[in-house]
């Protein structure tokens, strides 16, 4: 019976709806070094969650985890109750990403790149040709749809590599280091559209950065420092938890205040 509640829980009215993102107990290593130590975390539905850390914080080792590009080692990640071990098919089709990394092919079109995606998925190629135009009009590059991606600005590009991974229409968006190497209007505008999809659709967001700026007072926020989660909760909560300003000093604080070496493994 728990296997059916869970499978139905998105759709059934009455029923709680379950965490987007719920991680629990998570840790990985390398070998000998270990880069998340006990790491747990949970998305409510349509929320905007910023995961804050250093480079080499974990923030890329968590999110191969929740796509499943890494097995998981110890503990259990669910996306809307489907656990991505026992039904990664399940989890997977909930889940859109964008990684740190470009992974858009520069030689094939803006089109031609959506529509290969969405073959990917499944999709047919006509609903896939619309699914596409629909959303280069949402991204504003409609106009570049027969353009080769190697033409794009870098900040054209991480629009179109948002509107692939909405293309299967996911309820949960991961977005890895989304606007390294763009300029300041660039990564306004893709903060601003992502944050619109929270907003008007009930997307929900796991947004991983190392910029400050990046974090507004409304949102969640996650520290992650040496692979293991300092602080949780509103913006509001973990400033006043630091006894800090502003977000910027509640960081410093909270990470100055920690060995600076990986963490231990856990018993």
């Amino acid at each position: 019976m728990m296997v059916a509640v869970e499978h139905y829980a998105e759709a059934l009215p009455g029923l709680a709806s379950p965490p987007a993102l719920a991680i629990d107990g998570v840790s990985h290593s390398y070998g000998a070094r270990q880069a998340l130590a006990d790491v747990s975390l949970s998305i409510p539905p349509a929320t905007f969650v910023v995961l804050l850390g250093l480079n080499g914080a974990g923030k890329s080792t968590l999110f191969s985890l929740i796509t499943r590009l890494f097995a998981t080692q110890h503990g259990q990640i669910r996306v809307f109750g489907h656990d991505i071990a026992r039904a990664p098919g399940a989890a997977l089709r909930r889940l859109g990403v964008v990684f740190q990394l470009r992974t858009l092919d520069l030689d094939l079109s803006v089109m031609q790149n959506l529509t290969y995606h969405a073959a990917l998925h499944g999709i047919g190629r006509r609903s896939a040709l619309q699914r596409a135009k629909d959303l280069l009009a949402r991204v504003e590059l409609s106009d570049r749809a027969d353009d080769k991606v190697r033409k794009l600005s870098g900040g054209q590009m991480r629009r179109v590599e948002i509107a692939r991974a909405l293309l299967h229409r996911p309820r949960l968006l991961l977005l890895d280091e989304p606007t390294v190497g763009l300029d300041i209007r660039a990564r306004a505008d893709i903060i601003s559209y992502v944050r619109s999809l929270v907003a008007e659709e009930g997307v929900s967001v796991l947004w991983a950065t190392h910029l400050i700026d990046e974090v507004s007072e409304t949102d969640t926020v996650a520290v992650l420092h040496h692979g293991r989660i300092l602080a949780h909760g509103p913006a509001q909560d973990v400033i006043a938890g630091a006894r800090a300003k502003d977000i910027g000093s509640a960081f410093a604080r909270l990470t100055e205040s920690k060995v600076t070496g990986p963490p231990e493994k856990p018993a």
